[in-house]
């Protein structure tokens, strides 16, 4: 192999790959960007295995920068590959597996780069590959040559991971290639090095669920070297070893049965250990004996021991409580509203409060999908329970009449977590006991301590079917019914997020479980605590209760359609959508006729704009609740809006001289349905555009969010009126948009929306705005670089670029580089955005200089 880099091109992607690992390095994103020039280089991963392997001089973080692109440019691109390339890249990493490099990351990104090659491209196409770990797994000095064992060994393992099945499948000269791997990785076991050990199981293992024939034939062996590190000191070798044991019982059940008793004890003693790793593994082994029924028998003798331990390693671990921010978890949350202030006039008046992020609920997504020991213990706790019932249950109730009433909350709450794993599979044993235990589940409810609250929600649901039963009789219903009903409802309202997604959990199976009946006389209660619950959630636990919710229109139909119902049904139809679509009907209906009435009570003033006598909630609540039901269930709401009287009463609510309190809302429900069924809406547009259009100038603070919502719903008709009716507007509306967004501007809050309509007016009649890009363009980009990318902020730039497109010269020298700016950092554009995109970055290229050119292959 005589190819060599061409030195310029080298010295410009290695200062590239030196940027890319430098901590003061801002633009990043640039760099990624002029990374992917290369790709278009037919010898580009010749130069990053040549900085990977062969510059040994160069910085190992800079090698090992190179190592990862070229392996994630194999995965990504590996039908694109030159074969010369591709060949001289497995070349060169082969030798690097002969001749081993002496820094650790850059020998593991070899390996990394090997792994990708066989994965992608199948090792029976690269056999060299694993002749070549093998000969490097035959030396005859183990402890000369630890540093190309680990090599090798590392490499096989990630192989095997990634490419198990293939290589389970593969053969070389006819003989299956694992009849010569496994042999050789079995001393390894017991290998003086520790990471030897660990390679050696861990690779091991990936062909332990496919029940490798060729591990079959080497079981004895296998088995009697984990035997014999069963005790060792290390703690990832005992991990690995009770995994293999864990793995061994569910695939090769028949070879660890002479063995049974002694891995019984093992588990056990394992399960205790204070390495929580090595105690999960460990855990693992009861459930899946669960499943091996002609096993059971061997397991019962031994269950007075296993049940304690288990019950021990419900507790929370110190680790747990340092993740969850310390002992007890109290968080004095704020109600969330939408900023546009346009879903509700209820949401404008707390608008300002909404100033949090949801970064903090992704975290709680990442730590409560791990499995924990907890986890693994209440999972093989509840197997057990199912698999044995009272075997289990006579041995776990009276440990557990300890735990309840223990003084340690710790303690008190693993038996909590003890008794709701055990129900599905105990609860004809534990019924009995229920009388006495749910009080005291009741009364941990508002336990102290969050962590309580929180796995007691979770146990009660664990018995809805008991609970729920008990309204058979009105002494059941006061003692147990009801309180638990009147619990659940406080914790979803709870200051702790973690009891809140709990809560609505155990509601919604509370729902499932109880009827019509036992659920309508709550109705009213049920329905204030869910919707002040919608104002209080952030994103993680409105999930939870739009399925509390739902489920709770399933279980009580059209008894939603009750007078004390409907002001609370609002929040509620937006959150449902489509699933409120059985009880739109009578609920529109309702509310267009309170609007009508309360309008026709007017009749009699001889000022018929003066609307100051209204009582606004008859107007206002009503309103709302339509826009919940137009933005739920979106163009579905077009019949009902065909089929009443609507469109003439907002022509009506919609005039300037109002009262804000009905402005408010008029607007927003005008702009839902802009966006849901606009032709139903278009004949009305000629009245109702003018009165939008002067409250676009009302400076008065009571009208703000009056203003707001015409300005939003003046852009969602932009966007979709006919070129001719709008451009009649394009000039009044800028005159009094554009003074919103300049600095000198006071009216931040209504900034993001100003800006938005400002854009959208380019979809259509870009030719018209154009002509007043001078005067908005620079502020317009500054404004607009930090609000967040979504549809809104996309369409109102697709207009804009329009606008740029028809007059480019609009754009000074530093609104051009803020705009190349914006484009650069843009995530995801629409398709029609990134066109637009390329054609201005075409046309404004001559103005920006380039960072760097490609290099030029040899």
């Amino acid at each position: 192999m005589s190819w060599q880099p061409e030195p310029r091109g080298l010295n410009q992607l290695l200062s590239l790959l030196r940027d890319a690992i430098s901590p003061n390095n801002r633009d990043r994103v640039l760099v990624q960007q002029s990374l992917a020039l290369f790709n278009d280089i037919a010898d580009y991963n010749s130069y990053l295995i040549y900085i990977l392997v062969q510059m040994t001089q160069e910085d190992n973080h800079t090698r090992a920068i190179a190592g990862l692109t070229l392996k994630n440019n194999l995965l990504n691109h590996f039908d694109r590959t030159p074969l010369p390339v591709l060949e001289h890249v497995k070349y060169i990493s082969l030798r690097s597996l002969e001749i081993p490099d002496s820094d650790v990351t850059v020998r593991r990104t070899v390996g990394s780069v090997i792994t990708a090659i066989i994965v992608r491209g199948q090792v029976i196409n690269w056999p060299q590959a694993l002749t070549v770990l093998v000969q490097q797994l035959d030396s005859t000095n183990p402890l000369a040559v630890e540093v190309p064992y680990l090599m090798a060994l590392d490499t096989l393992q990630k192989i095997c991971e990634d490419n198990a099945k293939d290589i389970s499948e593969a053969k070389i000269d006819n003989i299956p290639v694992l009849d010569t791997i496994i042999p050789r990785l079995i001393p390894f076991n017991s290998n003086p090095n520790t990471r030897l050990r660990v390679l050696s199981i861990s690779t091991t293992n990936h062909f332990i669920t496919l029940q490798s024939a060729s591990l079959l034939l080497n079981m004895d062996n296998y088995l009697q070297s984990l035997f014999l590190i069963a005790s060792d000191e290390d703690t990832e070798v005992r991990q690995e070893v009770c995994r293999s044991f864990v793995m061994l019982l569910d695939n090769f059940t028949e070879s660890v049965l002479p063995y049974l008793n002694q891995l019984i004890e093992y588990m056990i003693f394992c399960n205790q250990s204070t390495n929580t790793k090595v105690a999960l593994e460990a855990c693992d082994f009861w459930n899946q004996f669960t499943r091996l029924q002609h096993l059971h028998g061997y397991l019962v003798p031994y269950l007075p021991k296993v049940i304690p331990v288990i019950l021990n390693s419900l507790i929370y671990t110190e680790d747990d409580l340092l993740m969850f921010g310390g002992g007890n978890e109290e968080e004095d949350l704020h109600p969330r509203f939408n900023s546009r202030f346009r879903n509700s006039s209820r949401y404008a008046r707390y608008a300002e409060e909404d100033s949090e992020d949801d970064e903090d609920d992704q975290d709680d997504d990442e730590f409560f999908s791990e499995w924990t020991l907890r986890k693994f213990s209440a999972t093989s706790l509840e197997a057990l329970t199912s698999a044995f019932k009272s075997q289990v249950t006579d041995i776990l109730l009276p440990l557990l009449s300890q735990a309840l009433y223990s003084k340690d909350w710790q303690i008190v709450e693993s038996g909590i977590l003890a008794l709701g794993a055990a129900a599905e599979g105990g609860v004809d044993e534990i019924s009995p006991h229920l009388p006495e235990m749910i009080p005291f589940l009741i009364a941990n409810l508002s336990n102290p301590n969050a962590h309580v609250r929180y796995i007691t929600c979770w146990t009660v649901s664990r018995f809805s079917g008991w609970i729920v039963g008990q309204c058979t009789s009105d002494q059941g219903r006061t003692r147990f019914y009801e309180p638990v009903l009147r619990e659940l409802l406080r914790r979803i309202l709870d200051r702790s997020r973690r009891v809140q997604e709990a809560a609505c959990s155990a509601f919604s199976t509370l729902e499932e479980q109880a009827t019509e009946q036992e659920l309508v006389p709550y109705l009213p209660v049920i329905l204030n605590h869910l919707t002040r619950a919608l104002r209080l959630y952030r994103n993680r636990n409105l999930r939870l209760l739009y399925d509390t919710i739902g489920t709770l229109a399933e279980s009580v139909g059209s008894s939603l359609n009750e007078p004390a119902c409907i002001a609370c049904l609002t929040d509620i139809a937006t959150s449902l959508g489509i699933g409120f679509l059985p009880f739109t009907e009578p609920v529109f209906a309702r509310c267009v006729m309170l609007v009508s009435a309360t309008l026709q009570s007017t009749i009699h003033y001889d000022d018929y704009d003066d609307l100051d006598e209204l009582d606004d909630e008859f107007i206002v609540v009503p309103l709302d609740l339509l826009s919940g039901i137009v933005q739920g269930l979106g163009n579905t709401v077009e019949p009902f809006v065909k089929q009443s009287t609507l469109l003439p009463l907002l022509a009506v609510c919609a005039h300037y001289d109002s009262r804000c309190e009905v402005l408010q809302p008029t607007y927003a429900l005008i702009g839902d349905l802009a966006k849901a069924c606009f032709s139903t809406l278009d004949p009305y547009l000629e009245n109702i555009m003018p009165e939008l259009i002067r409250q676009l100038e009302n400076d008065d603070p009571a009208f703000k969010s009056a203003r707001n919502n015409a300005i939003w719903a003046v852009g969602e008709i932009s966007i979709r009126w006919s070129k001719e009716k709008m451009d009649i507007h394009i000039q009044h509306i800028l005159q009094s948009l554009i003074p919103l967004i300049h600095p000198h501007s006071l009216s931040i809050e209504l900034q993001e929306n100003a800006i938005t309509t400002i854009g959208r007016l380019g979809i259509h009649s870009a030719e018209t705005a154009a002509h007043f890009l001078p005067q908005f363009n620079q502020a317009w980009l500054f404004r607009s670089r930090s609000m967040r990318e979504n549809d809104e902020k996309d369409s109102a730039f697709v207009g804009f670029c329009n606008m740029v497109i028809l007059f480019p010269h609009a754009l000074n020298e530093v609104a051009i580089r803020m705009l190349l700016d914006i484009i650069g950092q843009w995530q995801s554009p629409s398709p029609a955005l990134a066109l637009l995109f390329d054609q201005i970055t075409s046309g404004y290229r001559g103005l920006a200089k380039k960072s760097c050119q490609p290099i030029t292959p040899n």
